[in-house]
């Protein structure tokens, strides 16, 4: 006799009310967590990348833990040195603040004397509004230092947690694997394996990718810069290409601070444009040529979909949730391409397919047929 429970068929609207309210959940933990997921996410991200490190120490054999404790050291040593050599390149500002005071003055007087011919404003009512702000933005300096004190320790303590969870996501990688053989011991392990070798193959790729094509925008916008003659190129090409994590419109936000630079430090204004021109040239050779040939294919994801979950991660996550955008919609449409009843949903994210044309005639049929399935025709008609 049959004791189970007969299955209780839902309506449909209640199925859609059930699923809509899942999402709402979910998208609110997300939020409510974020101080937990960020740095858990960030730290997947890190242990892919480190992860062939790791095992090359290993078959040398040096000890799991010391091979991991080696690669931490190591990834350590990489942050503090390109933060000495920011700290460096924005230290050496503080030779030309003299320079931009003096011809923030002059742009000022310019504006003043502009806005007194043109638009009947004199110069009195214009200080008068000026001290206005500035008393405002005074009496506001206190939180904004908090702030930034706060975000400072709170990035400190996210990049701690980062190193920690890297280390033990290294250290224990077969314990995880044998709980996901436990979790879903109603699948065949090589399946699970297979999702497995397909998420760190995509996100493994995907970050060398995201490396190389750092390296070659930041050197051609270095390149377009020194063309110019524009100080610190280095520093602002780099800078710039970092901002290729913001997909879209991260190169153009980096353009701003060369261009402020360049308007402010040099005698022709034309200069300031020559900045902005460059980076719009070399984010239009990123978008065409760079990114889709070096990345491409690892990343298959349709662009509406891109901008969908752009704008869904940065609603949830803020600026952590676009730069974690695509490798998190990647590593789901893995998951969602080996379930079966989510491979529909993976198909919508993917690159979409190009329509195939019309077949007009039965020759055309024909010839768009296999060979083997022509041969196949060709002795039934024999018989």
């Amino acid at each position: 006799m049959d004791t189970r429970s007969p299955e209780v068929q839902l309506p449909l609207y209640a199925k859609i009310t059930c699923i809509l309210l899942s999402i709402v959940i979910l998208i609110y933990g997300l939020h409510t967590l974020q101080g937990l997921l960020i740095p858990l996410v960030f730290a997947i991200l890190f242990s892919v990348l480190l992860f062939p490190l790791a095992q090359r120490l290993e078959n040398w054999r040096i000890p799991r833990i010391v091979a991991v404790l080696l690669c931490l050291l190591l990834t350590l040593a990489v942050i503090v040195g390109i933060l000495y050599a920011v700290s460096m390149q924005i230290s050496s500002f503080a030779e030309v603040i003299p320079q931009l005071i003096k011809r923030g003055n002059e742009y000022l007087n310019q504006i003043q004397t502009y806005a007194d011919e043109q638009f009947n404003i004199d110069r009195k009512r214009q200080i008068s509004e000026v001290r206005k702000y500035l008393n405002q933005l005074l009496s506001e300096g206190g939180t904004i230092l908090t702030s930034t004190l706060l975000a400072t320790t709170s990035t400190l303590t996210d990049v701690f947690l980062v190193l920690l969870f890297v280390f033990f996501f290294l250290l224990y990688r077969d314990f995880f694997r044998s709980f996901f053989y436990k979790a879903f011991h109603d699948t065949r392990r090589s399946k699970i394996d297979a999702v497995l070798h397909g998420i760190y193959t995509v996100v493994k790729d995907y970050l060398a990718g995201l490396v190389l094509v750092i390296l070659i925008i930041g050197t051609l916008m270095t390149v377009g810069l020194l063309i110019l003659g524009i100080d610190y190129a280095v520093f602002f090409g780099f800078f710039g290409a970092c901002l290729v994590l913001i997909p879209y419109f991260g190169i153009s936000l980096g353009s701003l601070l060369p261009a402020a630079y360049a308007l402010v430090t040099e005698d022709n204004p034309l200069k300031a444009l020559g900045v902005i021109g460059v980076f719009l040239f070399v984010q239009t050779i990123e978008g065409n040529f760079i990114t889709p040939y070096i990345v491409g294919s690892k990343v298959s994801i349709n662009p509406l979909a891109a901008i969908i979950v752009l704008i869904l991660w940065e609603n949830v996550w803020g600026l952590a949730g676009l730069v974690l955008a695509l490798p998190v919609t990647a590593i789901l449409k893995v998951i969602f391409d080996a379930v079966e009843s989510l491979k529909p949903y993976g198909f919508l994210i993917g690159e979409a397919e190009k329509p195939r044309p019309p077949i007009r005639n039965l020759q055309q049929l024909t010839d768009q047929l296999p060979r083997r399935a022509r041969k196949v025709g060709k002795v039934e008609e024999k018989d």
